[in-house]
């Protein structure tokens, strides 16, 4: 679906508040992996996201939810970005009221408003592919009562990613999109299998795209509480105001995300099945299924490594570090300012732990 103008009422939201913890050492609370060039391109990842959903809504549409320790970041990172397009969070409370948060935001400027919802963080490979993804799927919410969100055509049974299973008895008129049927969080190996053999399955991506009006039926009838909060902030919006009431409103809220509240109780769930070279770069594991390889299947970021009898290994060190690897198969080596983790990539789930451990024996400097 071509389009040479941007429709004005499409609008973005990128949340971009997390803090990354199955990515550190590199991403740290003062600067997580979001804010951070990864993939060594010269962009950051926000940086990349935000040019990518530039093609899709106008520039002063795009809302980032995030919190309030990096606003400053992000008007560093993205030059001519506003206030008004920056929504601060005082606490994280999960995606359920990010979103809730910018969706009465945006209500409050243009109820007409279809809302393309992405995290911050992920890698798209095929750009024009994904722009033309968004305007189809952007065309369907606008025309449908639909919660819409992309997913992702799967290439391996990977046990990091939640599944989408589609049902094909509906017609929706879009050939790429189809009734969700289930959703699965991160499935055992076994089962991650049955799910390619059947056919009937896709990742999910977590990238949404609804009419703000589909959208707010919807939390007032599966996240009431989450809905009234929001809403009675409705005058305050853009005003001097507004600080003090998402302050208020994040001490109330609670804790959920938009995937459990939302999208898998609703009954007006579609999924768009699409392949654009897509990684939610989630776990170190994810960045070295998007790297480049060398001739022993290792992924190496740094100028100054060498490697000696080593194997399907990926290895972050900075620039002119000199490393000498010998005798590994794969693991992960990172080395970020004053941490260096070496850990077994099948056991990288454990990071969230060491995390954890780090912070409770040696303080918050090496979070």
């Amino acid at each position: 679906m071509k389009s040479t103008t941007i429709d004005p009422n499409n609008y973005c939201i990128l949340m971009a508040g997390g803090i990354g913890a199955r990515f550190w050492p590199m991403s740290r609370t003062n600067c997580p992996k979001q804010f951070i060039d990864v993939l060594g391109t010269g962009e950051t990842l926000i940086q990349q996201t935000y040019r990518r959903l530039s093609k899709v809504c106008q520039s002063k549409n795009i809302f980032i939810v995030t919190n309030e320790l990096y606003s400053d970041i992000i008007k560093e990172q993205i030059p001519g970005i506003t206030d008004r397009q920056i929504l601060c969070e005082p606490s994280r409370r999960n995606t359920a009221p990010c979103i809730a948060y910018a969706a009465y935001k945006i209500n409050a400027e243009n109820p007409n408003a279809n809302i393309v919802v992405s995290p911050a963080d992920h890698i798209i490979l095929r750009e024009e592919e994904f722009t033309e993804s968004l305007l189809t799927a952007l065309d369907a919410a606008s025309k449908n009562n639909w919660l819409l969100t992309l997913g992702i055509t799967p290439s391996r049974p990977d046990t990091g990613y939640g599944y989408i299973q589609y049902t094909d008895i509906i017609d929706t008129g879009y050939k790429q999109i189809r009734k969700v049927k289930t959703f699965t969080e991160k499935p055992q190996l076994e089962m991650a299998m049955q799910f390619l053999e059947s056919g009937d399955f896709l990742w999910n991506s977590g990238i949404f795209i609804w009419s703000l009006s589909s959208l707010l039926t919807a939390m007032k009838q599966q996240l009431p509480d989450i809905n009234d909060i929001f809403s009675e902030g409705a005058e305050l919006y853009f005003t001097e105001k507004e600080k003090d009431f998402i302050h208020k409103a994040y001490s109330e809220v609670r804790n959920i995300s938009i995937d459990y509240g939302l999208m898998e109780k609703a009954s007006n769930v579609y999924v768009m099945a699409a392949d654009f070279g897509w990684s939610d770069l989630g776990t170190w594991g994810s960045l070295y299924e998007s790297r480049s390889k060398d001739m022993n299947g290792n992924a190496i970021i740094g100028n100054s490594v060498m490697t000696y009898d080593t194997r399907n290994c990926i290895v972050n060190m900075p620039k002119n570090k000199l490393a000498v690897i010998q005798g590994l198969e794969d693991y992960i080596i990172v080395e970020d300012k004053n941490m260096l983790l070496i850990i077994r990539k099948q056991d990288e789930q454990l990071i969230r732990n060491i995390v954890e451990d780090v912070r409770e024996r040696k303080g918050d400097n090496y979070i």
